[in-house]
């Protein structure tokens, strides 16, 4: 098995390609090892001390890790949690938990302008923040603003009040005249 690593625009965030399916579908994103018992594959990752952010994608995973620590000395134990687990045959999440599917469900008056948006985000940016290791899901609309849960290497990421305001503000505000402003929201 031969996993890759890409660099991040979050110097704190590494990604790790596997080369097989990560998760089939949506992301899962494991803020803490309290969090993780939920994959046994996360949950070997934050065995190797200094990891602090575990995210799955599609095809990869993203490891957060403590400013403390340098990346030269857990990236051989983190290649070497991954490798471990996909030679265990277990699975990558627990039988009872789920992927997360993205966004957060809306009912109401603005249904048609929500669904715009999630077609734009789902189009647009979260392609693009995939590729970066990370994932930007719709969390809810009121009065022309736009909340957005930044998750992976977007979660702290030193660009990304720049990719918010300059890139998805202006891509929605450009298609859809109701939005004003993109906040981000910490879950």
């Amino acid at each position: 098995m031969f996993i890759q690593t890409e660099s991040t625009p979050n110097p704190a965030t590494l990604k790790f390609l596997p080369g097989q399916t990560v998760l089939e579908v949506g992301t899962a994103d494991f803020p803490s090892a309290e969090a993780a018992t939920k994959s046994p594959l996360a949950a070997r990752i934050f065995a190797v001390s200094g990891v602090t952010g575990v995210f799955f994608g599609n095809d990869f995973v993203t490891v957060t890790k403590d400013d403390a620590v340098e990346w030269d000395h857990i990236k051989p134990a983190i290649l070497g949690a991954v490798m471990e687990h996909y030679q265990s045959g277990q699975p990558v999440m627990a039988d009872d938990a789920q992927a997360a599917s993205g966004h957060a469900e809306h009912t109401g008056e603005d249904v048609e302008v929500v669904d715009q948006i999630k077609e734009l985000l789902d189009s647009r940016v979260r392609p693009a923040v995939a590729q970066d290791g990370g994932d930007i899901t719709f969390h809810g609309f009121d009065r022309g603003v736009v909340y957005l849960h930044m998750q992976g290497a977007c979660a702290g990421c030193p660009s990304s009040t720049l990719t918010l305001k300059m890139g998805i503000e202006n891509l929605l505000r450009h298609y859809i005249p109701e939005v004003t402003e993109v906040r981000p929201v910490a879950v």
